[in-house]
């Protein structure tokens, strides 16, 4: 009895099962089955109950081969090598015409007239693929040689720098959909309202108990005023995050808990209490933060030189300091 066919069966029903699964569900960030777990026990019951039935169809096949009586079975058994022989019958003809080997009842017909102890030589042909092979080959050659050799295409050299380039440029489009690539670095503010309602959840779950759900502060600093320890905006208020604060009197760090999506979520958010009036709001920590890369407007110069009136630790050659800058 054949058993290479169902074999063979199952491993094709595996691979097809796979592709298909994946095509049906995978993105551009993650195959379908990271998407949807639960598709393996799908996938592993589906080729399960296939193997089952393959066993199943095996048994009755062997139990029904021996019922047979002797006769029957040899009858049986003559009609299977006939049909394996026809089996792709065209196919071997084909190549064996192509090949121009003889039978050894016919292989007198091309035996060379060499003789070395009685050992002697067929003049059979290469084999096809082996000819055709050496003919594509050489007509590589010509075109590689016109083209590179006469035309003068471009070289190693260049090739090298445009792969680079195509390289650089799908990178670059990766990294718009890969975002748990981002770090202190390469984050910017997220404004998306899903962004930041998620942002919302993950300050809830981990962060009200020391700043409040407000903001307002409360183990932790004021998140609403304009004040800052580390320093504000979103790539120190991610780099707090994920690194911590200060050591030994400051929050721990997140980033063993928190993907990078997630941190540049809560920080969008914790930027979003700027300017609101929380309940209860601490006083003010550290110092007025003002971005070196935005233009600072003679308004909100004025505006900080008022608010060091009250606080004498803000200097005005500080403002000085960073309207130079822009």
């Amino acid at each position: 009895m054949n058993n290479t066919g169902p074999f063979f069966r199952t491993i094709g029903l595996s691979i097809l099962g796979y592709f298909f699964f994946n095509w049906i569900g995978a993105t551009s960030e993650a195959t379908a089955f990271e998407n949807l777990p639960w598709l393996w026990y799908l996938y592993a019951t589906i080729i399960l109950f296939y193997i089952a039935g393959e066993a199943c169809l095996g048994a009755l096949s062997r139990v029904l081969y021996l019922s047979l009586k002797p006769d029957a079975r040899e009858k049986y058994d003559k009609n299977t090598a006939f049909a394996k022989a026809k089996q792709f019958k065209w196919i071997k003809e084909t190549y064996k015409k192509l090949l121009g080997s003889k039978d050894i009842e016919e292989e007198h017909e091309i035996i060379l007239d060499h003789n070395y102890d009685g050992i002697k030589e067929l003049d059979n042909d290469l084999p096809p693929w082996w000819v055709y092979g050496f003919y594509a080959s050489i007509l590589f050659a010509v075109v590689y040689l016109v083209r590179f050799e006469v035309f003068d295409d471009y070289d190693q050299k260049e090739e090298y720098e445009t792969a680079v380039a195509e390289a650089q440029i799908e990178i670059e489009e990766w990294k718009k959909t890969a975002k748990d690539l981002v770090d202190a670095s390469t984050v910017v503010l997220l404004t998306d309202a899903a962004d930041l309602n998620a942002g919302k959840l993950i300050f809830q779950s981990n962060c009200i108990a020391c700043h409040k759900a407000d903001g307002g502060g409360g183990i932790g600093p004021n998140l609403t005023d304009r004040y800052w320890i580390l320093g504000g905006g979103i790539k120190n208020v991610f780099n707090t995050i994920s690194e911590g604060g200060r050591s030994g009197k400051g929050m721990v760090p997140w980033k063993q808990d928190l993907k990078p999506s997630e941190m540049a979520q809560v920080s969008s958010y914790v930027l979003s209490f700027q300017g609101t009036t929380p309940a209860e709001p601490k006083p003010s920590e550290g110092e007025v933060w003002i971005d070196p890369d935005a233009p600072v407007m003679e308004s909100e110069i004025n505006e900080v030189v008022q608010d060091s009136l009250k606080h004498p630790a803000i200097e005005v050659k500080d403002v000085k300091i960073a309207t130079d800058k822009n």
